[in-house]
């Protein structure tokens, strides 16, 4: 809710979660751990600690700490937060309030205790927005801006069926606040084709095309298969006679449009092409290509109270030849149900993200293999993170 729903749409999340998820940075460390009462699910503490493994002078050890509350369990827009740091933006607030009924919220992030103020977002940004199933618009405002720099952005996306369009506005270049409006190099479009729910359990496909701040081009594809096999598991029941499986696989271009040197952080002309497959419940394999690197990653999930994950991934840099590994091991006690299956007696794949399906399609033996109709729209029963993002943009 505090972000922009330009930055959102256009299969922006799913690629991110691609390209970047379980993906260790070489010769670092992170540490993230969660704390929620059992008395009060409404709060919860976020703690991190990062840096380097070795100890290089112009890198420290980064400690965050994060306290979270929000009015509903199961609605995560009305909430506050506090955010403290050893480093920069030593106290901040972020606010939320969403009213779902009428389609408007207003949020604000205000930092609170900072060494040093020198733009104007270091003085507080508030926002307010408007979402529907087909229309989403706002604005972020700096209220206490130098110079007369009050809007941080604006913007306008709209969606009709599967086609979706927007546009974003963020005066970063250009000098009076008059003259930046005229100055395309603060505006952003673009337009994206998706199908499917937006969840995890159902096939998905999106396709956009964007030209950011008038001088990048950018074209990107993402597509989400569910696969059903046919695949009696040595390991599992006897009565167990098939397996989902996860396909995904995203394309993204970056092409200037200007024949301008590299100029105002943005970037030159790249791509990048990732696949993802999860064979189970329990292994996850990744990987992806682009002109300067290549990298792939393995991961290992275990469904066990708690649950644990452990992931490797090798970066191949081509520029030096050289090859840097990482690892990552995640310890989870969170989920309201582990992987579990439904009624013994159907064969029937409890729809979860661990091993869902999606409606009667075929017979093996006497007994026939049911499977959850999650296309049907209702993921009422399902874990919040498997649903779609919700009825608004």
């Amino acid at each position: 809710m505090l972000e922009s729903s330009y930055n959102i749409l256009f299969g922006k999340l799913a690629l991110k979660c691609l390209f970047d998820d379980y993906y260790e940075e070489a010769r670092h460390f992170s540490t993230r751990i969660m704390l929620k009462p059992i008395d009060d699910p409404h709060v919860d503490m976020i703690a991190t600690v990062s840096g380097p493994v070795d100890n290089k002078p112009e890198e420290k050890i980064v400690g965050n700490a994060l306290f979270r509350w929000q009015s509903d369990v199961d609605d995560p827009h009305t909430f506050m937060d506090l955010f403290v740091s050893n480093s920069d933006r030593i106290l901040q607030m972020r606010s939320c309030a969403y009213y779902p009924k009428w389609g408007f919220g207003a949020f604000g992030i205000f930092p609170l205790l900072l060494k040093k103020r020198i733009s104007s977002e270091d003085y507080g940004v508030m926002g307010l927005r408007y979402g529907t199933g087909s229309l989403s618009f706002g604005a972020m405002l700096m209220p206490f801006a130098l110079r007369g720099e009050v809007p941080k952005s604006a913007w306008l996306v709209s969606k009709v069926g599967r086609l979706a369009v927007g546009v974003q506005y963020e005066p970063q270049y250009g000098g009076k606040e008059d003259a930046k409006y005229k100055n395309l190099m603060n505006w952003s479009c673009a337009i994206g084709y998706g199908v499917g729910s937006g969840s995890p359990l159902s096939p998905s496909f999106n396709f956009g095309l964007e030209l950011a701040k008038s001088s990048l081009f950018i074209a990107s594809f993402y597509q989400h298969v569910v696969v059903q096999r046919r695949v009696k598991n040595p390991l599992e029941e006897n009565e167990i006679v098939g397996i989902t499986n996860y396909i995904d696989f995203g394309f993204e271009l970056q092409t200037r449009v200007d024949d301008a040197k590299t100029a105002h952080n943005i970037p030159e002309s790249s791509f990048q092409v990732g696949a993802s497959w999860q064979a189970n419940k329990n292994l996850l394999l990744k990987g992806k290509v682009g002109p300067l690197s290549s990298s792939v990653a393995l991961a290992f999930k275990s469904w066990w109270k708690p649950s644990f994950t452990f992931n490797i991934s090798a970066i191949r840099d081509r520029t030096t030849g050289k090859t840097a590994y990482g690892f990552g091991i995640r310890v989870e006690n969170l989920r309201e149900a582990s992987y579990q299956r439904a009624d013994p007696n159907f064969v029937m794949l409890t729809p979860s993200k661990e091993h869902p399906a999606e409606g009667t399609i075929w017979k093996i033996g006497d007994r026939p293999m049911l499977q959850a109709d999650v296309n049907s729209g209702n993921f009422e029963g399902l874990p919040k993170e498997l649903r779609p993002l919700g009825k608004f943009l």
